[in-house]
């Protein structure tokens, strides 16, 4: 019971108690009334008093008179002893009953409860001062305790390898950690150092919290996971407060992996930054490093660590003896997002017969979290519409909502906007078509999804590491291809070309810059990167490393591989304008087209 549910019932208690003992005093039909003691002597001389109670204090007494029942007289007595000494004789012929009340414990006690009550109070006043002052103070001890989450080795949750799809290199890098924890003896008498860290690298959603879980799952260890970010507060020594009693707790439950999250948070470039100096991150960074490799060693115990920025790591943290290893933990393949996809299907009733593999090859640059989202998402599609199992109708509906966003059916779209939209992406479509490398047309749709109007969606032939030069001109002159489609039919143009004309520039400004495709310029780079300035070592680095003159022939160059690709796309369609207006026509009727559809029609 909490401190005011205890008032609250205190208090019903008191009035209880007050209203029962009102109620007592009010059944009580004797009346009381005062007399005074020359008429009380009047009354003893003519023998009219039947009983006299001297009250403990002996300052009062209760008199009954022999013709009044049911009524008690009240007497100021002067001076019992003389009062007692004048009826002595009368009491003794029997004329009346005389009797002394006995002073009972609380009546002793009374003139001495005002002081016990004000020291009781006083001093649960105190203990109530002290509580408080002892709960704030482990409260601010609290701030320097680990706040890493334990994942118990018998835990109903735990995750093996089988729970992990598709990454079999790297499972296979890890399996010599988990022998490790099963059986260190066996290599340490033949005298080797297993990996104290192990740092997962890749982008987000591709599994490296997995892997680590799968890790403690498999060596059936106690498995503590933290967030970078949980290590810095705003107090000077908490983080590295944070990591001795995190080491300190693993070492108690040896051996136990360590999986810091987001390690970037706190492992970042020490003096990087605007402010640079010895703050509280570097405190806590210094504090790990220490702890993995230091004079404190611990033995059985395995950091993970996951970030997808491993540029920005202090080189302290990767040096052999700490992060010894560095897994790439990358997007899956073909393969292994079939194995993801039957995996995240197996508990869900899918029509029998699925085919993954067409669902696999449609999905090309998606990441495990991806894969697992669209099959959930084509289980709410296929619950929306009260069917009892998933098919792949529903799946690819999905995998368009995961990419694009939902359809806005319900936006009111003027004929004009709807023309527009459906010669805009009939031109991607029927350049990309037309265009020897480019991928084949999956969808084209005139419904508004996101911030996007309309789309045309490629099925990727085949999973691609590197793009070629002419492959990314192709794609330049497809995304060229809805605003020359726009000029050609409607002669005219809107901003519904933006963001192709964005993503064309970037990628002929890569190819000039970065990529040193430039015919002529050579084989050059020019600018630096952004993580310069992201780690703040200097301003300065990221200026410029090139002339003016060079500026305006990259410039130049840009414009001319922008320039010769819309041209290329202006021919294109020029010669296939009626299967332009053929594919706009079907869009304006039906609003979606299938690549079935498209390609049958490109036929024609």
């Amino acid at each position: 019971m909490n401190r005011k549910s205890a008032l609250r019932t205190l208090i019903v208690y008191a009035v209880l108690i007050a209203i029962a003992i009102y109620a007592i005093t009010m059944l009580d039909s004797t009346q009381i009334k005062e007399m005074s003691y020359t008429e009380l002597m009047g009354k003893i001389e003519e023998q009219d008093v039947q009983t006299i109670e001297l009250t403990t204090d002996r300052l009062t007494a209760n008199v009954t008179l022999k013709d009044e029942e049911n009524v008690t007289r009240v007497v100021d007595i002067p001076s019992a002893t003389t009062f007692l000494e004048v009826v002595q004789d009368r009491v003794a012929a029997g004329e009346f009953e005389l009797t002394v009340a006995e002073e009972t414990f609380m009546e002793a006690m009374a003139p001495y409860i005002p002081n016990i009550l004000l020291l009781v109070g006083t001093l649960f006043i105190l203990m109530f001062v002290l509580r408080k002052t002892n709960d704030s103070n482990s409260k601010a001890m609290d701030f320097g305790r680990s706040r890493a989450q334990k994942i118990d080795k018998n835990s109903p949750k735990k995750v093996t390898f089988a729970d992990v799809a598709g990454l079999e290199e790297e499972k296979e890098e890890l399996k010599e950690e988990v022998e490790f924890l099963k059986n260190p003896k066996k290599y340490i008498d033949m005298g080797a150092r297993i990996p104290k860290g192990i740092l997962l690298v890749g982008g987000p959603g591709t599994g490296k919290t997995l892997l680590a879980k799968a890790v403690a799952g498999e060596a059936n260890v106690p498995f503590f996971s933290i967030s970078g970010s949980d290590f810095v507060e705003m107090f000077v020594g908490v983080g590295a407060s944070r990591v001795r009693d995190m080491f300190k707790e693993a070492k108690a439950n040896s051996p136990c992996i360590i999986f810091i999250d987001e390690i970037d948070a706190v492992g970042r470039h020490r003096g990087a930054g605007l402010g640079g100096g010895h703050d509280e991150r570097e405190q806590t960074l210094n504090q790990l490093l220490v702890e993995m490799d230091g004079f404190a060693t611990h033995e059985s115990i395995i950091v993970m660590a996951a970030t997808n920025r491993p540029d920005i790591l202090d080189p302290a943290l990767l040096r052999p003896g700490r992060f010894d290893r560095q897994i790439v933990v990358g997007k899956p393949d073909v393969k292994a997002r079939e194995e993801i996809l039957k995996l995240h299907a197996k508990n869900k009733p899918f029509v029998q017969g699925t085919d993954f593999k067409v669902v696999a090859k449609n999905t090309a640059g998606f990441s495990g979290a991806d894969l697992e989202n669209m099959v959930n998402e084509a289980a709410l599609l296929a619950a929306r519409k009260d069917k009892k199992t998933i098919d792949i109708n529903d799946v690819e509906e999905a995998m368009v909502k995961v990419m694009m966003g939902p359809e806005k059916k319900s936006k009111v779209i003027s004929e004009k906007e709807k023309k527009l939209t459906a010669y805009h992406e009939a031109g991607h479509a029927v350049v990309a078509r037309c265009l020897p490398n480019h991928d084949d047309i999956h969808e084209i749709s005139i419904i508004p999804r996101g911030m996007a109007g309309g789309y045309t969606m490629y099925k990727p032939n085949e999973d691609k590491s590197y793009a070629s030069k002419s492959e990314m001109k192709e794609h330049i002159v497809s995304l060229l291809g809805g605003r020359v489609a726009e000029q050609l039919v409607l002669d005219d143009i809107s901003t519904g070309a933006s963001n192709d004309i964005e993503r064309a520039t970037k990628i002929a400004r890569e190819m000039v810059t970065k990529y040193g495709m430039s015919e002529k310029l050579g084989p050059i780079c020019f600018g630096g990167t952004e993580e310069e300035v992201f780690l703040g070592r200097d301003m300065a680095t990221h200026s410029r490393d090139y002339s003016e003159s060079t500026a305006a022939q990259i410039d130049t160059e840009i414009k001319e591989i922008v320039m010769n690709a819309y041209t290329s796309a202006e021919r294109i369609l020029k010669e296939n304008i009626e299967k332009l207006h053929k594919v706009a026509k079907k869009l304006l009727d039906n609003e979606k087209i299938s690549g079935e559809e498209f390609e049958a029609i490109f036929k024609e």
